[in-house]
């Protein structure tokens, strides 16, 4: 049966991942180059995390984030001030009928990563996660088979 194309579905459509994924791709070609005519931002070594399209794909989220995460804000503000120019190098080359707003914003998914890091380095949680060996012997039986003892 038909999808209805006014239904709200869980996740993003195959056509905003992949029109997601080709933006994210030229904007890292064209800041890695340093192709953009402005040298406070070529100065940046900046990380193209992510980009989610709106289902009208005429906005583009684009989460990055500076080499090392220093003068995030500063990196911020010159993507920003140079988004007309992002936006043109972006859409050159794909066959789009809009090119789609860049909005920038902060990739926090890195402090995330460390946050998950930290708390799995924790000797409470680590002890959780392995299991203590009171634990394991209360749940063995004592006749070898797999079953539970009735």
């Amino acid at each position: 049966m038909a999808q209805n194309r006014f239904s709200s579905t869980a996740g993003p459509s195959q056509r905003q991942l992949r029109v997601g994924e080709l933006i994210r791709r030229k904007l890292s070609e064209v800041l890695a180059r340093g192709d953009v005519h402005d040298p406070e931002l070529n100065r940046f070594s900046i990380t193209v995390g992510e980009v989610r399209c709106s289902p009208d794909l005429k906005v583009a989220m684009v989460y990055v984030l500076p080499l090392g995460g220093r003068d995030a804000d500063a990196a911020l503000v010159a993507l920003q001030r140079n988004k007309g120019e992002l936006r043109r190098m972006a859409a050159k080359g794909m066959s789009l009928k809009f090119a789609p707003e860049l909005r920038f914003m902060l990739d926090e998914t890195f402090d995330k990563l460390d946050d998950a890091r930290r708390m799995f380095s924790d000797e409470r949680v680590r002890r959780d996660v392995e299991g203590h060996p009171d634990d394991a012997a209360q749940g063995a039986d004592d006749d070898g088979d797999d079953e539970p003892d009735r």
